[in-house]
């Protein structure tokens, strides 16, 4: 009876060992060196990790891109294991999901900036604007502080002291010209210039709108330096991976940077 125990308890033992080692080996989540599935929204962020990965397929590095139209599916699927990368947020916008959804990933290193621009069909300037003119912003958490923050930085009007990401018209503690602000979906804004005398755009929309910060903003925030730099992000667990260090390299390289001046004549600029 004892020898039966002892034979059993030496099988539990090696099932037991067995276990824990495919567990290590199926369990490592190490991104692969070879092949990796990289998130990004349409527009720049995808045309910039295309050359991306062309210089390191170069290197036997193959980068996939899985394009998105939204910005919450990429950080869903990120979390969720569809995707190994995502290239398209800024860290206002990442610390907020992670907030509000509880993901578990992270922020690696800078990639671009996009200078949000004021833009419009009315007026020359902002010091042009007259009591009662409307002016538009962004009616997502992500970018209306954003555009609030940027008709405050030209005197325009003056929020509340600490604000926060959540912001909207109901923080503004001063509008001496008593301008209707009005919220609108970010990606409408170039089609209401016609119905407001000013609007604060994402440099996406206002691209995609034929729009560009050097030649048809009338004012936007700083070009270089840009507070609001997107990033690239994995899951934390991978933050340290080999392959991300790969990937920054050839992000950061100088070919990348020559190509997004050459395509986006500053409306999208490098931040590192």
């Amino acid at each position: 009876m004892k020898k039966s125990v002892k034979i059993l308890s030496i099988g539990l033992a090696i099932i037991l060992l067995f276990a824990l080692s495919a567990c290590g080996q199926n369990g490592s989540k190490e991104l692969s060196t070879k092949e990796v599935t990289v998130g990004v929204t349409g527009g720049p962020h995808q045309q910039i990790m295309e050359q991306v990965a062309k210089l390191a397929k170069k290197d036997g590095l193959k980068i996939n891109l899985k394009v998105f139209n939204d910005y919450n599916t990429p950080n869903t699927a990120l979390s969720e294991g569809s995707l190994d990368t995502n290239s398209y947020q800024t860290l206002p916008f990442l610390k907020g999901q992670i907030k509000d959804k509880g993901y578990k990933i992270t922020d690696v290193f800078k990639t671009v900036a996009f200078p949000m621009g004021v833009y419009s069909k009315k007026i020359k300037s902002l010091k042009d604007l007259k009591k009662g003119d409307s002016i538009a912003v962004p009616n997502d958490p992500a970018n209306e502080l954003r555009a609030l923050q940027l008709f405050e930085a030209a005197g325009v009007i003056k929020l509340k002291d600490g604000v926060s990401q959540k912001a909207t018209k109901k923080d503004v503690v001063e509008n001496k010209l008593n301008l209707q602000i009005k919220e609108l979906n970010a990606e409408s804004l170039p089609a209401q210039l016609n119905e407001v005398t000013a609007a604060a755009i994402n440099t996406n929309f206002a691209m995609g709108a034929g729009l560009t910060i050097n030649k048809d903003a009338i004012y936007h925030e700083p070009i270089k330096n840009n507070p609001y730099p997107n990033y690239f992000v994995v899951r934390t667990e991978n933050k340290k991976d080999k392959v991300v260090k790969t990937i920054e390299k050839y992000y950061h390289s100088d070919e990348v940077k020559a190509y997004i001046a050459k395509q986006f004549g500053g409306s999208v600029v490098p931040a590192w």
